[in-house]
Order: structure tokens, then C-alpha cells, then sequence
């Protein structure tokens, strides 16, 4: 029996499980793109229109939503975090906290179950492996805020950064948008998911797609539930009184894009580094040193996050200059290669010189009365 096929099989009947948190201001577009994303009403649209509470300091709440969907016959079961009611306070503190604790809740979980002696066979991983972090689009960088979000974060969850509601900037104000974003990112030395790549080691067409995705970073996005028809043709798309945006077209958004790292191709590697990297952080920090605990929930001070997160981002510099260095003995080498064998060729080449000048001498001699 193949059993590589049989558990091939059995992998595409289960399918696989992938956990995506969104989380930005009210306004920037998140409930659109989810809805966008699963082709469906998953998230409600809120609409704040209560006056008589209109005056309380809003909190955040953390909701999942589980739907499943379909791609190219491979089956993926996917949970969708949702953080309402972030960045609409004065202080945004409470919900700093928040988010940390709930993704640290989830590695917590991980850790008691591998702690025990008997392991729940249903036992649901709820860890998040990657968070969309949907920024206002103002036409400038960072605001305080995101920067301070994205640093709690970076240590427990993979943080891709996204423009909400893109289609609200001209192409030369998104284009400035973008660049003034990822220079605050190296600035702030916040370690997002850059979709790294090794030239040394990845094949040239995943350099090549990584590359041109990192080149898109941060995901300028535009959403739409509504379905129109446009040249006989029906389309996602956003429709103004000048003409419309077409959702999927890539030269009017990077959804697509964003859409195919997400849930295809960089799907894997999102669950890996959760895994292998800041699971295993997390699991390292609680278990060497302990941590504290907040209502029942694991949490590690904010001072210590901010630690973690600059750790990351010199261990991300470390592996850098390493590879650096490696391409930079390989060309030495490479170099020292060719010089032994151009030598070698001079000195056979000399040989043949000496060679051909003793037999003409030797020719002039016996031709001489």
C-alpha cells in the first residue's frame, strides 16, 4: 500500500486549519476585507448609534468567527479573530493588553496540553498565525499607535501590515503612503513578516515571488461585497460616479496578492514559524523564568515584550549577516578556484612553449649539414 498517498489523501480530506487576526481602528476597512476575503457576510458592519452611551470609553472585545472554505480543492478551515472597538478609546493601553493576553492564552494552552500526562485527542489549537494590521490611510506613516501595537505584538504573532480602504489616496499619495510606512517599520525596528527568502538556498522562483511581495509591503487594499456587471462581465467591485474599482484587478489593489500568500502559498510557512519560532519562544520564556497571571491568563510584562521584540529583530540581523558572510567566503572561494586553475593553465601552457621550442630546435639541428 502507498501509504504517502493514503495520508495525502486523508490530509486533503481533513483539510488544513489557518487562524488570521485583524486588527485596526473602526474605519479602516477590516470588516469589508474579511467579508471580501471569505466571499460572504461573516463579520457585521457596526454602527455606533447609541448617543446615550455615546460618552463611554469603548473597550475592545476579541471575537472568532469560523468558516470553511474551498481553494483549488484543498480544504481550509479558517478562524477569523476579530478586535472591534480597537483604537477607539482615548487610551488604547487596556487593549494593548488585551490582544497580548489573548494571543498568549493561546500558546498557553499549548503548553498545559503538552504537560499532560493525557492528551485530549479533541484539543483545538487556536493559535493565531499571522495578524493583519489594517493602517488609517492618511497619506503619512506611522501614528504613535500602530507603532506601539506592532511592537507588543511582533514577539507572539506574525504582523503583516496592510492600507485600509487604499482606493481613498492617488496612486502617487499611496506610493509615498507605502514608503514613508516601511521606513517608520525599519526605524521603529519592528520585525514584521517581510516574506523572507534565502537566494542561496530557495529555488529562483521563490526569491522571485517573495521579492516582488515584499515589494508590496505594506498591502494596499481595496474591498467590496457587492457584485456588479461591468462589460457583460460580473465582478467584485467598488463603483463611484467616475468609473469603479475592480477588487481583484491588480493594478487597482493587492488583494489578490494578499489573498494568495494567506491561504496558498505562504500558508505553510505563516503555521512553521508560529510553531518553531514564536511558540517556541513563548514556551521557553514561561518555562525558564515563569510568568505572571491576569484574571486566569498567562501574560509577560510589556517591558519584556519590547525586549523580546528587539531580540527578534537582531536575531533576524544576526541570520543576515551570516548568509552575507557565507556568499562572501563562497565567492572567495570561487574566486581562489579560478586563480589555481588559470595558473594551472599558464604553467601547462608554458610546458607547451618550452616543448615546442626544444623541437624546433631540435628540427634546426638535424636539418644543419
Amino acid at each position: 500500500m502507498n501509504y504517502s498517498r493514503l495520508r495525502g489523501r486523508k490530509s486533503a480530506k481533513k483539510g488544513v486549519s489557518f487562524t488570521l487576526m485583524v486588527v485596526g481602528a473602526s474605519g479602516t476597512g477590516r470588516t469589508t476585507f474579511v467579508n471580501t476575503l471569505c466571499e460572504k457576510g461573516l463579520l457585521e458592519h457596526r454602527f455606533d448609534d447609541d448617543p446615550d452611551n455615546a460618552h463611554l470609553d469603548p473597550r475592545v472585545e476579541i471575537r472568532a468567527h469560523q468558516i470553511e472554505l474551498e481553494d483549488e480543492g484543498q480544504r481550509i478551515g479558517l478562524t477569523i479573530v476579530d478586535t472591534p472597538g480597537f483604537g477607539d478609546a482615548i487610551d488604547n493601553e487596556p487593549a494593548f493588553a488585551e490582544i497580548v493576553n489573548y494571543l498568549e492564552k493561546q500558546y498557553g494552552d499549548i503548553v498545559a496540553e503538552e504537560s499532560r500526562i493525557k492528551r485530549n485527542p479533541r484539543f483545538r489549537d487556536n493559535r493565531v498565525h499571522a495578524c493583519l494590521y489594517f493602517i488609517m490611510p492618511t497619506g503619512h506613516g506611522l501614528r504613535e499607535l500602530d507603532i506601539e501595537l506592532m511592537r507588543r505584538l511582533a514577539p507572539r504573532v506574525n504582523i503583516i501590515p496592510v492600507i485600509g480602504k487604499a482606493d481613498s489616496l492617488t496612486p502617487l499619495e499611496l506610493a509615498e503612503t507605502k514608503k514613508l510606512i516601511m521606513e517608520d517599520i525599519n526605524h521603529h525596528e519592528i520585525p514584521i513578516y517581510d516574506f523572507p527568502y534565502d537566494i542561496e538556498v530557495d529555488d529562483e522562483e521563490t526569491v522571485e515571488e517573495n521579492a516582488e511581495l515584499r515589494g508590496l509591503l505594506p498591502f494596499a487594499i481595496v474591498g467590496s461585497e457587492d457584485i456588479v456587471e461591468v462589460d457583460g462581465k460580473r465582478i467584485r467591485a467598488r463603483v463611484y460616479p467616475w468609473g469603479y474599482i475592480d477588487v481583484d484587478d491588480p493594478r487597482h489593489s493587492d488583494f489578490v496578492a494578499l489573498r494568495s500568500a494567506l491561504l496558498e502559498s505562504h500558508l505553510a510557512e505563516l503555521k512553521e514559524i508560529t510553531q518553531d519560532f514564536l511558540y517556541e519562544n513563548y514556551r521557553t520564556e514561561s518555562l525558564s523564568k515563569g510568568v505572571g497571571s491576569v484574571d486566569g491568563v498567562d501574560v509577560v510584562e510589556s517591558e519584556e515584550l519590547a525586549n523580546t521584540s528587539v531580540r527578534i529583530k537582531e536575531q533576524q540581523l544576526k541570520r543576515e549577516e551570516e548568509k552575507l558572510r557565507d556568499i562572501e567566503l563562497k565567492v572567495q572561494r570561487e574566486i581562489a578556484e579560478k586563480r589555481q586553475q588559470l595558473l594551472a593553465k599558464e604553467e601547462a601552457l608554458k610546458s607547451l612553449e618550452a616543448r615546442l621550442a626544444q623541437s624546433s630546435s631540435n628540427g634546426d639541428v638535424a636539418a644543419s649539414p
